[in-house]
């Protein structure tokens, strides 16, 4: 039995009051003082973990100037906070140990599009790709790029002056800020912009905090202009925090006037001298035209070496990605996109060059490709140089490439064995023209070493993503941080660079004293002038005197500091989440995208794989705190009979009516909203799988707990079933009558529930003359029928609420020439799976599996209808029973096999035209599934387009749960409800789950894609 967890660090005092005191005046955002929520923040994408006494979430620049206003009082002095984004930081950036102040959730809104002038205003938690959706139907686009763009926020990108693909040519975040709006200590609005000398006196002669500013920003500007040109590289990618060299810039125009633009200290400078609360930016036409050269190298360095020639033929951006990461990328979900353009030949690629040209006009890109690759094809054999390649034409397929370029952070982190590539060196800038040789001795500091690593990056900037793998957990190897950090400082030195080109400095702001020298201190009275007690992210950038220490990089709490109290069976037991990076690529803006929906409805961080996987670790190392192996704990409750402690489940859950904490309570409420979608286990790069582990969870959390009536509902469903479809009226009828609908939805948390099918997939069967697959019919069939055979693996939904539609499938199958046979049906298991039921999963598993591997002896291939169901064959299955595990194929899969049969069909089919729907688990973990759905339609004559959207949120029986309904159908708003706005009739889905949400929320019956095949198939 575990025992009950309780909070280990009591929120201080001070916090507490400072908290009330914000609720007293007015705080309209959300506030948290929760242990998981302070949790899942206390970690961002850097080795760093921190625990926050509390997280806010302002809802307007009001909220924000309160925040800063009561911390200016003389009681809250201590009160520390700290700005926070997309939380995706490599370096502690937005890490605290007291408030974080999350402007995402609530401070995400465009406010304003000017497309005539070309810029655009917007609060600072506006996601980047957010923001570019909403420019795209102006033909306009904000140009930083980044790999993070899908839930990086403006705030943060203005914070770290974020920069990435395409800088030498459309620059950093500093080049594209017109004007700031930022709330300072005390509450004072600070509008920043380029002012004129004129308009700089008025704002130097102010008596508040921004006349100071202005004051003492424009004497260091005057004073030290001599020592700004020697510490500031002439980089492109100079990112320092507090940019003393763009402070002044000259004019644009002859005879014009220079200006001074505080915001080039404002960006870059990490929440320390204020809470950035609006932005107006500057935008950008979108090329017309685009095309990406792909080169591949015999080695890496000769990528590297290459790309500082290939900087002459003047493409808008070069990338590189070392044979690590392209390996990496061939194991993941992205490949089955961009595996066209990397054909595999008898020749390793051990490098890689991505070339991007842009042009207004198709001719003008065609002439600079013609160039471009006429250089190429002419040196083909030389030494160093690349020996093949591909292009990629218009933004569709460029952007496939960039995507997976993108997802080279997040693939990393994947690599096998508990040495994983880690950021600490990973963002290092040296002028191009020696990049190639820093590299050599870059890596042979990580073979010296030992290490493995991985390396990717900006080549046209001289800026290399460099993550060598280590093991946190092992004190030995974690030590390593300190000595290789400092060797490449003063590698970087060597060659003139930068130690943060890119990402930010955090907690490596430790060497900006000894990189900066004598004009440190300017840049500490910056600090003192807009922040002078050090409340705003203090240890980070500067401190406002030496009285205040800069975090050390090995002063810093770690993951894996943490990680190490957990034992190693708990660890390998739940390897499933333990060992999520914090790459944040499930804070995903995007409606449209799968991956993770109850995130997206709720803006919640908890209900997040990240935050999900956070609590896991919390939870395991909180347990072996108590001496409590959580593996060695749910073996034992499986061999136990359903009595034995129920006792104590009883008196802890009358506990937990009186309000007892319990940490469990935290992390189960995290859990409960798992949709079980799996959308995180395929768009994930580390691969965690959220479903897995929470039913790991749940398991034990119910050897403590009394389990709600509803799992045991859901759990046995499949069960009972096929004896109510025998008399679906009475099944039916009583679910009609308002008395049963309310004892469901009060009593068991059930609402909506589905129908039984009035006619069983049985009589169906029957009329069409369809079999029952048994040894003996198999055994029967003739070489003929052998042939086009395939058997159909039944789940309960489809089986028994939608039996119209396996009746279908199997009409079509027919009358294409197919011989089908229906497997019995027997329990999947997957709602038991869902709702933690560990023990009866595995026995139903195992008795189905020994069912499906007699029919597969037969050698006819075995499919399901369902997505959702029928992948849980090859994951949940696959997880417990290993290679034993039933091979059933998605329908899809098996029928495209069968395209040269199709062909002799078409005659027979009319002519039309479809859109697609897919299931979001069919969209994450059998992304080529889609296309086979493509290649049947076309192989008939037939017109088929897959739609991109998010999950319809439904998700099994998750959007029958009372509790999550109005969740459910947040979900569906999202990304389903406009896609079933117009006409729908051409609209098919391939999910139970999907046809059923659509039915029940928007009054729309979609088609299953085999019906819409009947239906344009003439007998």
């Amino acid at each position: 039995m575990i025992p009950a967890l309780r909070e280990i660090d009591e929120v201080q005092v001070l916090y507490l009051q400072y908290l009330q005191a914000l609720a007293d005046a007015g705080f309209r955002g959300d506030t948290s003082p929760s242990y998981a929520s302070r949790t899942v923040l206390a970690t961002d994408n850097s080795i760093y973990q921190v625990l926050p006494q509390a997280v806010v979430y302002p809802r307007d620049t009001r909220d924000l100037q309160l925040l800063a206003e009561l911390a200016e009082r003389e009681e809250f002095h201590q009160v520390v906070l700290s700005a926070r984004g997309g939380g995706t930081g490599t370096n502690g950036q937005s890490l605290t140990d007291g408030i974080v102040v999350d402007i995402s959730r609530h401070m995400n809104r465009i406010l304003e599009i000017n497309a005539e002038e070309r810029w655009v205003r917007v609060q600072a938690g506006v996601v980047k790709d957010q923001l570019n959706a909403a420019l795209a139907p102006h033909g306009l686009f904000f140009a930083p790029e980044l790999s993070t763009s899908n839930r990086a926020t403006i705030g943060g990108m203005i914070n770290t002056d974020a920069s990435g693909q395409g800088s030498c040519v459309y620059g950093k975040t500093r080049d594209h800020v017109l004007d700031l709006t930022t709330v300072l200590m005390g509450g004072e609005l600070l509008q920043s912009r380029p002012v004129n000398n004129e308009e700089l006196e008025q704002l130097r002669a102010r008596e508040d905090r921004t006349g100071a500013v202005h004051r003492l920003c424009d004497d260091i500007a005057r004073e030290k202009a001599e020592l700004i040109e020697q510490k500031f590289p002439r980089l492109n990618r100079c990112l320092t925090g507090y940019d003393l060299a763009h402070l002044r810039e000259e004019a644009q125009e002859p005879g014009g006037d220079t200006s001074f633009n505080l915001n080039s200290v404002l960006c870059g400078s990490e929440g320390t001298l204020g809470f950035i609360a609006e932005a107006r930016l500057n935008v950008l036409p979108i090329p017309a035209c685009v095309a990406l050269v792909n080169l591949k190298y015999d080695n890496f360095q000769d990528a590297l070496r290459d790309a500082s020639d290939l900087m002459g033929a003047g493409p808008t951006s070069i990338e590189t990605v070392d044979s690590k990461v392209l390996q990496l990328a061939m194991e993941d979900i992205v490949w089955h996109s961009v595996s066209e353009f990397f054909p595999s030949d008898d020749r390793a690629v051990r490098g890689i060059n991505l070339v991007e040209y842009t042009a207004d006009s198709e001719e003008e890109l065609e002439e600079a490709l013609a160039r471009f690759t006429t250089r190429i094809d002419n040196a083909i054999g030389e030494s160093g140089k690349s020996f093949g390649y591909s292009i990629a034409r218009g933004h569709g397929e460029v952007n496939r490439i960039w995507a997976m370029r993108k997802r080279a952070v997040g693939l990393l982190g994947n690599a096998e064995g508990e040495r994983r590539p880690i950021p600490f060196v990973e963002d290092t800038c040296v002028p191009p023209e020696h990049l190639a040789e820093f590299i050599a001795e870059f890596r042979a500091v990580l073979d010296e070493a030992g290490l493995d690593y991985g390396m990717f990056g900006h080549v046209d900037a001289g800026v290399l993503h460099v993550r060598p793998a280590i093991d946190m957990k092992d004190p030995e190897q974690a030590a390593q941080i300190r000595s290789i950090t400092d060797r490449v400082v003063a590698l970087t030195k060597k060659y003139h660079g930068l130690l943060w080109g890119e990402h930010g400095k955090g907690v490596r702001s430790e060497y900006a004293p000894e990189f900066f020298g004598e004009l440190y201190p300017e840049l500490q009275r910056v600090k003192a002038a807009f922040d002078p007690r050090n409340q705003l992210n203090p240890g980070k950038i500067a401190t406002p005197g030496p009285a205040a220490g800069l975090l050390r990089i090995d002063g810093v709490p770690t993951r894996g500091e943490h990680d190490r109290q957990i034992p190693v069976q708990a660890w390998e037991g739940y390897s499933e989440g333990v060992y999520c990076n914090g790459n944040g690529a499930c804070f995903n803006w995007d409606p449209d995208s799968a991956m993770c929906p109850s995130y997206k409805a709720t803006r919640e961080r908890i209900h997040s794989p990240k935050g999900r996987a956070s609590l896991m670790r919390e939870w395991l190392r909180l347990l072996s705190a108590r001496d409590v192996d959580a593996v060695e704990a749910a073996r034992k409750f499986r061999e136990q009979s359903f009595f034995v402690g129920l006792p104590g489940r009883i008196k802890n859950t009358l506990a937990r009516a009186r309000g007892e904490y319990d940490f469990n309570h935290e992390v189960n409420e995290a859990m409960q909203g798992c949709l079980g979608c799996k959308s995180c286990v395929g768009q994930c790069p580390i691969k965690v799988d959220v479903p897995e582990f929470r039913s790991k969870f749940l398991e034990l959390y119910y050897s403590r707990y009394l389990r709600p009536l509803r799992d045991y509902f859901v759990g046995g469903l499949e069960f009972v079933m096929p004896h109510l479809a025998r008399v679906p009226g009475l099944y039916n009828w009583p679910l009609k009558l308002p008395p049963v609908r309310w004892l469901l939805e009060r009593g068991l948390g059930l609402c909506d529930s589905p129908s039984l099918a009035r006619r069983s997939l049985e009589s169906s069967m029957a009329d069409l003359g369809v079999p029952y697959a048994s040894r003996a019919t198999l055994e029967a069939l003739g070489p003929a029928q052998r042939e086009r055979a395939v058997i159909i693996v039944q789940d309960a939904f489809t089986s028994y609420f939608e039996a119209d539609v396996v009746a279908d499938a199997l009409r079509l199958l027919r009358q294409l020439d197919f011989f089908p046979l229906v497997a019995p049906f027997k329990a999947n298991g997957k709602p038991l799976h869902v709702h933690g039921f560990m023990r009866q999963f595995r026995r139903v598993a195992a008795a189905n599996s020994e069912m499906l591997a007699e029919l597969a002896g037969s050698g006819i291939a075995l499919v399901g209808v369902d997505p959702s169901m029928t992948l849980t064959y090859r994951a949940e299955y696959r997880k417990l029973l290993g290679d034993q595990a039933p091979q059933v194929k998605l329908l899809q899969e098996w029928l495209a096999g069968q395209r040269d049969h199709l062909a002799t069909q078409r005659a027979r089919v009319r002519p039309a035209s479809f859109r697609l729907l897919p299931h979001c688990s069919e969209q994450t973990n059998a992304a080529p599934s889609l296309g086979d759905w493509r290649d049947i339609f076309d192989a008939l004559g037939l017109e088929l387009e897959t739609q991109s959207l998010g999950c319809c949120g439904m998700a099994g029986t998750y959007g029958h749960e009372t509790n999550h309904r109005e969740t459910s159908r947040v979900i569906f708003q999202q990304s389903w409800a406009p896609r079933l706005a117009g006409e729908t009739g051409d609209l098919l889905a391939s999910g139970y789950s999907c046809r059923c949400q659509a039915r029940r929320f928007a009054g729309v019956n979609l088609r299953h894609p085999l019906q819409g095949l009947l239906a344009q198939l003439q007998k």
